[in-house]
């Protein structure tokens, strides 16, 4: 329960965050949009059929009305930045969605840019035959070689032309894809959907399952698991799975080298209590680190064993006197093994 929670309020921010700014972005466009006079002549008429207000009058040769330089202008900026706004929380969707496989950041900016040079060109070539038929001869002469990992991304790419081309010809329909797309993939991200288990019966079944039971103990299974695992995670948390497996494979370095000069004293007893309490204070101060082993009966003597990493100031034989001259009257026989 614990490993999914980051996941959810991620998942939760997200989803907030679109709210709210889908309802600034639509709110502020009606209020904008009902408090310009375009029903005058200050508004021009393409931008009233942007915004689902009917088309420009048409006229003979051209696809649609003839416009001034300054309408224009007016109405490609418009379409473009609005492109632009709706865009953006497509992009959210498309980080939180693609994270755990793997983004693209020219997939990501992709998504951004494409809209707002389709909605610019349709707007361009929407009021000139001439251009149109040009635009077409340029399209066909050029070859885009940028392929796409998962059709996923293909979808989110044909999403930012359908944008970029509602963007230049009705805003309302263009807020619509935007929203209702996103509302799709969200839901179909959270659900899951469509990951349903295989059902197997019969001797397919039985057969699947001996090998898998079969692989399960071998090193080839934790193998698979391994690059299932990793391939599911992002750069950073391979970078932080790197970082804890050094950090790992240092300390277990630290108590290889602790073991190997750990070594074991080996002490014959008729008195425990009385020989730990001569020897112990001795350990404490010839030794850097010792810990008490065990104790073990041996004939009619009691054996005690610690473990200690000795100084280097201090050889094995030196601290085997010291203990033997310290308690001479509880141990017997003194011995490193």
């Amino acid at each position: 329960m614990t490993v999914g929670r980051p996941q959810n309020d991620a998942t939760s921010r997200v989803v907030l965050r679109l709210l709210v700014y889908y309802a600034l972005l639509i709110g502020g466009g009606v209020l904008v949009w009902r408090g310009l006079p375009h029903a005058g002549a200050m508004a021009p008429a393409s931008l009233d059929a942007l915004f689902g207000g009917g088309p420009p009058p048409a006229n003979k040769g051209s696809a649609a009305g003839p416009l001034d330089e300054v309408t224009l202008a007016i109405t490609v900026a418009v379409a473009m930045l609005s492109a632009i706004l709706l865009s953006i929380p497509v992009a959210w969707v498309y980080l939180l969605t693609r994270a755990k496989r793997g983004y693209q950041q020219s997939v990501v900016q992709l998504l951004i840019i494409l809209p707002l040079v389709v909605s610019g060109i349709v707007l361009l070539v929407k009021y000139s035959v001439t251009l149109a038929f040009s635009l077409a001869g340029i399209v066909a002469a050029v070859r885009f070689r940028n392929s796409l990992d998962d059709s996923k991304d293909a979808a989110y790419v044909f999403l930012a032309t359908a944008i970029g081309l509602a963007s230049a010809v009705n805003l309302p329909v263009a807020a619509v894809i935007s929203v209702a797309f996103n509302i799709t993939i969200m839901v179909l991200w959270y659900t899951d959907f469509g990951n349903a288990p295989v059902e197997l019966d019969g001797r397919i079944a039985d057969r699947r399952l001996r090998r898998a039971r079969q692989l399960a103990r071998t090193g080839t299974f934790v193998a698979k698991i391994d690059d299932e695992v990793f391939r599911n995670m992002t750069r950073d948390q391979l970078e932080g799975v790197a970082d804890r497996a050094l950090r790992r494979a240092h300390a277990a370095s630290v108590e290889e080298n602790q073991a190997a000069d750990e070594l074991c004293l080996r002490l014959h007893t008729s008195d425990v209590a009385g020989m730990r309490r001569m020897i112990e204070p001795k350990l404490q101060d010839y030794t850097k680190q010792w810990r008490l082993g065990g104790v073990k009966q041996h004939d009619d003597l009691e054996v005690v064993e610690y473990f200690v990493h000795l100084r280097k100031k201090t050889p094995p034989d030196e601290l085997l006197s010291i203990i033997r001259a310290s308690g001479v009257s509880f141990v017997t026989d003194a011995e490193f093994l």
